[in-house]
């Protein structure tokens, strides 16, 4: 099981492009997509559980994330696979909870999801590695959408308290607002009209 501890911000397109021409160094670009799945229940979700699949480029990673107890942070299990029902005893031997199995027998739905360019940059800071990740794009849920556009900062490795510091001290530079709500929650709110 990995840890995720990241601070996401809302911006704007023409902030992000600026963010990103700000960095002298070159940017990995991404383009993702992602389903996220839920039973007809809400079984998942109702547990502020994650299911997600997502293509990175090509390449095909379903996630599972759960609540963790410190703020910005998320447990996350992940595995190559090219469907979202086969990777579920893949997440689970990795040590996903157990009852993961029981929650997804009635079956599972794509209920929203999100479309976006991800543009990535990795940032050494002393003994802490993290990555700066500008995304833009479009969630979706409930034949809805409305635009994405926000960035994340996460710690990779190395010291949180450093990570933390660097991503407020970002967001003030920057006049960013910190976004509490993260894409799956705000695609959710789109598939239940909210």
């Amino acid at each position: 099981m990995a840890t995720e501890q990241e601070w996401k911000f809302r911006t704007d397109r023409e902030t992000l492009l600026s963010i990103n021409a700000h960095f002298p160094q070159k940017c990995r670009e991404f383009k993702m997509e992602t389903v996220y799945y839920d039973t007809a229940e809400l079984a998942l979700s109702s547990r502020r559980y994650t299911l997600r699949r997502r293509l990175e480029n090509d390449k095909s990673v379903c996630t599972l994330k759960t609540p963790a107890s410190e703020p910005n942070t998320r447990n996350e299990w992940e595995t190559e696979n090219a469907f979202i029902e086969n990777a579920i005893d893949d997440l689970i031997a990795q040590g996903a909870p157990e009852e993961l199995k029981e929650l997804v027998k009635p079956g599972l739905y794509p209920i929203c999801g999100a479309k976006f360019v991800r543009l990535a940059k990795d940032i050494h800071l002393g003994n802490a590695q993290l990555e700066m990740a500008l995304d833009y794009g479009n969630l979706f849920g409930g034949g809805r959408k409305e635009p994405l556009c926000e960035i994340e900062i996460e710690l990779k490795s190395g010291d949180m308290a450093a990570c933390k510091r660097y991503a407020h001290d970002f967001a003030e530079t920057f006049g960013l607002e910190e976004e509490e709500r993260s894409k799956f929650k705000r695609a959710l709110m789109l598939y239940k009209g909210e």
